[in-house]
């Protein structure tokens, strides 16, 4: 890896399950509003603690990343965000049975290879 320590990598890959989590529970409040559109959504989704948690998640990961950005070059971090590709899909296929296809995975596959080969230091 590019050097990072082991804190920066957990920090990294906490960054990126929050923003998943906070997808998934967007999702779960989506899923909780039901079919009624205009105020009557807007007056649920302010009610739903499902919103509201995937909020705070999304004000918690913000705040670390903020702190990460301190020691950690905007280049070697942002590869990380990819991870939400990965993760966010995994959760909606255990928790929504949505589908996911083959060439999705392999998707998935090149994702975490990218992710590598951006972590990896040049051969010198």
């Amino acid at each position: 890896m590019t050097g990072l320590n082991y804190h920066t990598v957990l920090g990294l890959l906490l960054f990126a399950v929050l923003l998943a989590a906070g997808q998934v529970l967007f999702k779960v409040t989506a899923l909780e509003l039901g079919p009624a559109s205009g105020l009557a959504n807007l007056s649920q989704l302010v009610r739903s603690p499902y919103a509201w948690t995937a909020c705070a998640l999304y004000a918690t990961a913000t705040v670390l990343w903020i702190v990460l950005l301190k020691t950690v070059p905007l280049s070697i971090a942002y590869p990380f965000v990819a991870l939400g590709f990965v993760v966010v899909p995994a959760a909606a296929a255990i928790w929504f049975d949505e589908p996911v296809s083959l060439r999705y995975a392999a998707g998935v596959a090149c994702i975490l290879v990218g992710i590598y080969l951006t972590q990896v230091p040049p051969a010198r």
